[in-house]
């Protein structure tokens, strides 16, 4: 393996500076709901483009959706009904998601994409990251120019005795362009589980006893003994085990593990703002589900995977008394088409739902469900219910109380959707 293959891989901890000072974490710190300062925002990023139709059910509409995708089409007998519907539920394997929303831990925003949407996963992702529309190319991420406001001049002086904190963490990936701001990235990517468990423990596995192994070695060693953040890293995790037994066994639910590091370091006292996971795997366009049985095949997989990992990650924090304090997010870079394909899957198309979960934002469904044509071509999309730049300025003005001032240096001209997702009462500080 070359030189450069090793440096991409563990360039977001090899290239941080020396540790310039330790800070020792302030034990857990009493919070109120309005103390917007303390409040951390979870993105769970759907990578390859999530089919919503057989996410979200619009059972008002299964007669046309049967003729659509009759190949894929989840048994209306399976779907499980969302508590107070008749007419929306979720596909079978999201069981631990419907018990969230029947718990009222749960939003589902129907209708998520924007305008004249790009069907090329890479365009269409830098749309989502950056927030931009689909003309415009940005260079950083909308998180990015929110924390860039938070932390001025960073890298420059930090961390110090008022911001010891790194401001956003990427677990299980490279750094994420929506944590890019205007000239560098707000935080720092934690590669893979396995790195965070080795800089926490101070180890790094080690590699074959090889040239090449050896150079990886001393790459991560390196990463370790250089992580700016090293110190408080080490001190949240130590901190606070994780608590919740509903969490998959490691190794078996990639989302789950990358939770799992979340909960630890919001549980151990870690005041980041913002966490960013993924979970791969959703261009399903063939294979989504299995010939003859639709709930089982790729698609109910991951579904699955998604589901229990939320759930476990929300009674973690429950446990840890820390379930106020988190809002997450789930999004998609666009949905799939009305139509399936051939090959048992389904193809790029346009809007999708979002999930919201936590336990200070409302709960339920916001949105109608689509009205499906009964003259669909291959082409048909579903249409636009809500531009998804309208709801990160929802929930940067809700969940993190920013100004109008901040609002248009992060989203400029966007407006919070009117979905009334926060209770005002909530902000008060």
């Amino acid at each position: 393996m070359k030189r450069k293959t090793f440096i991409k891989s563990t360039l977001p901890l090899a290239m941080m500076p020396l540790i310039q000072q330790c800070f020792k974490l302030r034990s857990r710190e009493s919070e109120s709901n309005g103390d917007m300062d303390n409040r951390v925002l979870v993105l769970v990023q759907l990578e390859g483009g999530n089919d919503g139709l057989n996410t979200v059910i619009p059972l008002d509409q299964y007669s046309t959706l049967t003729d659509a995708r009759k190949n894929i089409l989840i048994p209306d007998k399976s779907v499980l009904l969302l508590k107070n519907s008749s007419i929306t539920g979720f596909h079978p394997s999201m069981t631990a998601l419907q018990r969230l929303y029947s718990n009222q831990q749960l939003a589902v925003i129907q209708g998520v994409g924007y305008e004249d949407t790009n069907l090329s996963h890479f365009r269409s992702t830098d749309i989502w990251l950056t927030g931009s529309d689909a003309k415009t190319i940005l260079n950083n991420g909308w998180i990015g120019r929110f924390l860039d406001q938070k932390y001025p001049d960073y890298p420059k002086g930090y961390p110090n005795a008022k911001a010891p904190y790194p401001p956003a963490i990427q677990v299980g990936s490279v750094l994420s362009t929506a944590l890019q701001g205007p000239t560098v990235g707000l935080g720092i990517a934690l590669t893979s589980t396995s790195s965070f468990y080795d800089m926490t423990l101070g180890t790094y596995t080690k590699a074959p006893d090889t040239p090449a192994g050896h150079e990886l070695n001393f790459l991560r060693m390196l990463a370790n003994e250089t992580l700016q953040y090293t110190a408080v890293l080490k001190s949240a995790a130590r901190a606070q085990t994780n608590l919740s037994k509903l969490y998959p066994m490691p190794g078996t639910n990639q989302l789950a593990d990358q939770l799992k590091i979340v909960a630890q370091l919001i549980g151990g006292g870690l005041k980041t703002k913002v966490y960013m996971v993924n979970l791969q795997g959703f261009d399903t366009h063939g294979g989504q589900v299995e010939s003859g049985n639709p709930t089982k095949g790729k698609h109910s997989e991951l579904l699955s995977l998604l589901s229990t990992a939320i759930e476990a990650f929300l009674d973690d924090l429950h446990l840890m008394g820390k379930q106020d304090k988190v809002l997450g997010m789930t999004f998609s870079e666009f949905g799939r088409r009305i139509k399936s394909n051939a090959s048992h899957g389904t193809d790029h198309g346009s809007s999708g739902p979002v999930f919201l979960f936590g336990t200070k934002m409302k709960s339920g469904l916001f949105g109608t469900n689509p009205t499906i044509s009964a003259t669909v071509t291959v082409d048909s999309n579903l249409p636009m219910q809500y531009d998804f730049r309208s709801i990160y300025a929802n929930i940067l003005k809700g969940w993190f109380g920013i100004s109008n001032s901040e609002m248009a240096q992060t989203l400029p001209g966007i407006s919070p959707a009117a979905l009334d997702l926060f209770d005002p009462r909530q902000n008060q500080v």
